[in-house]
């Protein structure tokens, strides 16, 4: 993992990033502006169960296009998760909070991924780890409204004015940051490239 020190407000920022592409560092740099924070870990992910693993490039090229992309030093590419041999998301978060008690983590994701949450293993249990920022993306604007998520956790949602402070409330804790939007997707690279793909969802190496 990389390196933080005590009291940090740090963003996890996990995908397969089959490609990474500029839709995934806007949201990257929208949550490092709006939330607050110290750093983001962009978290390249081993693989991803709902995705069919013939598209999935290699973890090396993954990490090298990622590199390519990213020039901020606050954002700080990993691939941690490969040495804990195939754990879901919750029980990444897990690991990571117990080797980190004295951060302050805030998981990141677009919108996109929101309204499939409820379909990833022990959502529910990710959701009550550490509190949750939902960026904007395009088409997916009023998933915060209709998503199983949001729904259960309505109680936990953050006022988007007070973005700046998510880190500091205990989770289950949440927030939908409108702002800039990028129509890029892996998905549709991945078509421009000649390659028939699946539907873009994200969950940790063997979910």
């Amino acid at each position: 993992m990389p390196h933080v020190e005590r009291g940090m407000a740090v963003g996890l920022f996990g995908g397969s990033f089959n490609p990474p592409h500029e839709g995934h560092l806007l949201v990257a740099e929208i949550a490092l502006r709006r939330l607050g924070l110290d750093q983001l870990w962009w978290m390249v992910t081993p693989g991803n169960p709902l995705k069919s693993r013939k598209e999935l490039a290699s973890l090396p090229d993954r990490l090298a296009m990622s590199k390519r992309l990213i020039h901020d030093p606050r954002i700080k590419i990993t691939a941690f998760e490969k040495t804990l041999g195939g754990s879901y998301t919750a029980d990444t978060l897990a690991f990571v909070k117990a080797r980190n008690p004295h951060v302050h983590f805030v998981w990141v994701m677009g919108a996109d991924s929101l309204k499939t949450f409820h379909l990833w293993q022990k959502w529910q249990e990710i959701a009550q780890t550490f509190p949750i920022a939902v960026i904007d993306r395009p088409g997916s604007t009023l998933s915060f409204l209709s998503s199983k998520m949001a729904r259960t956790f309505d109680y936990a949602r953050v006022d988007e004015d007070d973005a700046g402070s998510l880190w500091k409330h205990r989770a289950p804790a949440w927030t939908f940051i409108h702002g800039p939007r990028s129509a890029l997707s892996s998905t549709a690279i991945r078509a421009v490239n000649g390659r028939k793909t699946p539907p873009e969802n994200r969950q940790s190496s063997s979910k």
